[in-house]
């Protein structure tokens, strides 16, 4: 399908495509297996200057958005999920410094996440706080002097040890519920901030996944991202913004997991045939095709809306989000079906695309939350 691309953007796709195959590929199995975080590939999306895609130029980005990540996320996932999150992930921790950091803090911050000389991280989940972040949170930064002290433990965050830059939500004031949790860009190396466990994963084993624990951490009081009190809207308005992105490596995962499918059906000869002459292979096989392009359709859709500067998008980034993942779970378990024992085996990639395909209906707002979000657009849209 012709989705109309500028230059820009189709060099963006060729130049992600190239590292997929030539940096990705050959250690995809070896960093999975071994949870190897892939620092190698995140130099080689630095040195072809693909780390800043969606950061404006005068922070030494490419000057696109979140279409343009979508476009490289998406084609890194369709050889690793896994790999692919070091990029995505970072630009989960980037957008709150993006949407609501002061212009001090983005030139403090940005340039380095632009060069990929510094990953960033998103420090919102804890052990007791999920689906509802907020309303569980037990993490606190209390004022003292020209510092907040922050004391908790953050749970389950990608890029964890290996980031440099963190977007931390705690409780500033107890008493006012959501009204009184606040955004603070905490570094790497600040004295009381260290890493808990690391955790062992069913898939996107080569992405780190890890506890930050603050005890009496000490942030300059410059490091409060907008104002007191905003922790709330800033950690919803990042997500609308990153979902796509989550939606962009689901899809990935699909499309790739097709495309070996396709590749095996037409190899794999059975009762004198290949196996891509039967009609129920061909059938698994169209349904796996359309429901791919119907999710890539809505992802564009989306992420092109967003960056055409509307407003209200957070029930289209929920869809992208909801609906990318449950096709890439779906086309993954219907590919492995096609491909029989063999794509049961670790020997073959598609048992690996299907445990890292699990993850994307999870995090970031499991598909159950996806589809509260986008019902409450729904009832309140009809009664506007």
């Amino acid at each position: 399908m012709n989705w109309f691309l500028t230059e820009e953007q189709q060099m963006i796709i060729d130049t992600a495509r190239e590292i997929a195959q030539k940096k990705i590929l050959p250690v995809r199995e070896k960093y999975d297996h071994e949870g190897i975080f892939p620092w190698d590939v995140v130099n080689a999306l630095s040195e072809v200057d693909l780390c800043g895609l969606y950061i404006p130029e005068e922070y030494g980005g490419f000057g696109g958005g979140v279409f343009e990540l979508c476009l490289a996320v998406e084609e890194l996932s369709k050889v690793c999920g896994g790999i692919s999150l070091a990029m995505a992930a970072t630009a989960l921790g980037t957008f709150p410094i993006l949407l609501f950091a002061n212009e001090e803090q983005k030139k403090k911050y940005l340039p380095p996440i632009a060069s990929g000389k510094k990953l960033a991280a998103f420090g919102l989940t804890e052990a007791n706080a999920g689906s509802d972040a907020i309303g569980m949170m037990k993490t606190t930064a209390k004022l003292d002097g020209d510092h907040y002290v922050l004391n908790g433990t953050k749970q389950w965050i990608t890029n964890g040890e290996n980031a440099e830059i963190y977007t931390v939500l705690a409780i500033t004031n107890p008493k006012r519920g959501a009204r009184g949790v606040s955004a603070f860009i905490v570094e790497k190396g600040t004295p009381g901030f260290t890493f808990g466990k690391h955790e062992d994963k069913m898939g996107i084993r080569a992405s780190s996944t890890t506890e930050l624990v603050f005890q009496d951490c000490r942030i300059p009081k410059e490091n409060l991202l907008g104002k007191e009190g905003m922790g709330a809207i800033i950690t919803i308005n990042t997500l609308n913004y990153s979902r796509p992105g989550v939606g962009s490596q689901a899809l990935g995962i699909a499309a790739g997991a097709l495309d070996d499918a396709l590749a095996y059906s037409r190899q794999r000869v059975q009762f004198g045939a290949p196996v891509s002459s039967f009609q129920a292979v061909q059938h698994m096989l169209a349904n796996m095709a359309t429901e791919i392009e119907a999710a890539r359709a809505l992802l564009y859709a989306t992420a092109r809306t967003i960056d055409a500067g509307e407003k209200k998008f957070a029930k289209e980034s929920a869809m992208s989000k909801l609906f990318c993942s449950d096709v890439a779970m779906k086309v993954t378990v219907d590919a492995l079906q096609v491909m029989g024992g063999y794509g049961y085996m670790r020997e073959y990639p598609m048992e690996k695309r299907m445990r890292d395909a699990k993850i994307t209906q999870i995090y970031e707002g499991t598909n159950q939350i996806q589809r509260n979000e986008i019902a409450l657009q729904l009832i309140k849209n009809a009664a506007s």
